[in-house]
């Protein structure tokens, strides 16, 4: 691997006209303090998981529960600061710098990029909630709003979702990719975390204890967010095998082999590399789930679908400054559970995942701007996602009112099979909701376990096979675990863990803002414009003194004479 890279704007004075040398292939290093810390850690939590299921789960409650008293105010804040973070680099002037090179080319095709981070982003997150939550929040509001299963509670439950799932969790992912991909494409550093941190800690600091510190608490939130999404996909599938008739009862047997599969297939994704393996499995898993989409809109309540989609963005604007500061400091009890097990979870949730589909964006984004990168993070995916939910939770909620019930015994699993039961082809559409959380989470499990390599290996856009193969299982393993803590409720094990191990990389997000701004603001394109205006504003003040306001500006050398200048 190479050596530390030079600035962009060293060398011949012009900031910003010289090529950074990135990272040629080679042979990965591993860096055995962050791996070996984070590898030896997580085991003990399998093993721990593994032989005393019962004391690890009470510790991750009475852990959790604490958080919840105390932090849980942080990422209610913290998520709300990145969208504005997030947006306003992108309106600034900072918003025309691109990540990399000024006249680099974008390295994949516009549409391509859109299915690649769509799909590592959230889309088993989609599938599994994408009718359930709607319809949850219709038949048990928000506290403190709506009448159960009300008209009013339409709106209110549709405006949650939209918060949940739209430019909150893609701003998360847009600040870490945007910070790996400027300083590795514009500035020559390597693709770790820390690596982000040397305008705030300087270069010394961000390689040195502190910097390692970062890589690891990444890694601790990337393993977690990666086997909680395996454990959520698991659950769906286990529960599509039932529908489908493949298997009689739902049991812990059968999730564990179904995380053993696919574990197995996103290992063998992973390794076959980024070109062949992800945009693959992401551009024909767009093309199912667009068909899926098409086809309950069709089929079901399409009318009210379509009246779904201006309301939800109504209220989702004007409820959210409510929204956003929703908090058991004023709701009690009751707000304090709904936080818990929906908007915190989902916070934790997103920032588990912003390690590996920050860098993932970052990795893939190559010679967009921030402008570019911003809208097609955050805007593109959020409008993606108002349409999904307005057709599976707008078919959930229609389904609902018409006394059909798909809510039934209120398990998030089980909801969208219930609505896809109510309509043509059941047998046809739970295979298809299988096989789409199944390469949902193959072609995101696949990003983390690259990105996990990577910051086990000191950056390297290659990392060793072996080590991908080793994050890849220990993501199964502890997904494994995750559903077993959580007994009947298994995703309430799912939720404590994601918490817990997402909470420590808050703070690093946080300051990880910080060290990006300073970085924009020293950045070659923002001197020359500094320059410019400075020097443009000293002419005009000179030759209104010297001119009386009749003056023109001319360009020549700077060791050049007035006599060496031509005439106008």
């Amino acid at each position: 691997m190479s050596s530390p890279k030079r600035e962009a704007d060293a060398g011949d004075g012009s900031p910003g006209t010289d090529p950074v040398s990135l990272e040629k292939p080679g042979r990965a290093r591993t860096d055995w303090i962050v791996y070996g810390v984070t590898a030896a850690i997580s085991v003990a939590f399998v093993l721990w998981g593994g032989a005393s299921t019962g004391t690890l789960s009470s510790a991750a409650e009475t852990t959790l529960n604490w958080l919840l008293r105390n932090v849980g105010w942080l990422f209610v804040l913290a998520a709300t600061g990145f969208v504005v973070f997030s947006l306003w680099l992108a309106v600034s002037r900072y918003g025309r710098i691109p990540l990399g090179q000024e006249g680099d080319k974008p390295e994949f095709r516009t549409v391509s990029w859109i299915a690649m981070m769509f799909s590592a982003g959230m889309g088993i997150g989609l599938m599994f909630f994408g009718a359930a939550e709607p319809l949850t929040h219709y038949v048990m509001p928000v506290p403190g709003t709506d009448p159960p299963q009300s008209e009013p509670a339409i709106e209110t439950a549709m405006a949650t979702t939209m918060f949940h799932w739209t430019l909150h969790p893609w701003s998360i992912y847009a600040v870490l990719g945007l910070a790996i991909g400027y300083g590795h494409y514009r500035r020559g550093r390597s693709q770790l975390i820390s690596s982000a941190f040397t305008p705030l800690l300087g270069r010394r600091r961000a390689a040195g204890p502190v910097g390692k510190l970062i890589d690891i608490l990444a890694l601790f939130a990337t393993l977690f967010g990666s086997a909680a999404s395996l454990g959520i996909g698991a659950l769906q599938i286990q529960t599509g095998m039932r529908e489908a008739g493949w298997i009689e009862s739902l049991s812990t047997t059968v999730l564990v082999l179904t995380i053993v599969v696919l574990t197995i297939c996103f290992i063998l994704s992973a390794v076959s590399g980024i070109a062949r393996g992800i945009q693959w499995l992401s551009n024909i898993n767009m093309v199912i789930a667009a068909v899926l989409a098409v086809f309950v809109f069709v089929v079901g309540p399409t009318v009210f679908i379509l009246e779904l989609l201006p309301t939800s963005i109504g209220v989702y604007i004007q409820d959210f400054g409510e929204m956003a500061s929703r908090s058991g400091a004023t709701g009690g009890k009751a707000m304090q559970q709904f936080l818990a097990n929906w908007t915190i979870f989902y916070w934790a949730w997103w920032i588990s995942w912003a390690p590996f589909v920050g860098m993932f964006l970052a990795r893939i984004s190559r010679g967009r701007t921030i402008r570019q990168f911003v809208a097609g993070v955050i805007i593109v995916p959020s409008t993606v996602s108002l349409v999904w939910f307005a057709i599976f939770g707008g078919a959930a909620i229609s389904q609902q009112r018409k006394g059909l019930n798909p809510y039934g015994n209120g398990s998030e699993e089980q909801i969208t099979f219930n609505v896809l039961g109510h309509l043509p082809w059941l047998s046809i559409t739970a295979v298809i909701v299988m096989i789409l959380v199944a390469i949902f989470f193959v072609s995101g499990a696949d990003a983390a376990s690259v990105v996990m390599g990577t910051l086990s290996q000191r950056g390297s856009t290659t990392p060793a096979r072996w080590i991908v193969i080793f994050w890849g299982a220990l993501t199964g393993a502890v997904a494994a675990i995750m559903l077993v803590i959580g007994g009947d409720e298994a995703l309430n094990g799912i939720q404590n863990i994601t918490f817990i191990g997402a909470l420590p990389f808050t703070i690093v997000l946080i300051l990880l803002c910080f060290s990006l701004y300073k970085d924009l603001r020293d950045d070659p394109m923002m001197r020359r414009q500094t320059k410019g205006a400075e020097v443009l504003e000293d002419a005009v003040v000179n030759g209104v003194k010297q001119h009386e306001g009749d003056f023109e500006l001319q360009i020549r050398a700077s060791n050049s004479t007035p006599e060496d200048t031509p005439e106008p």
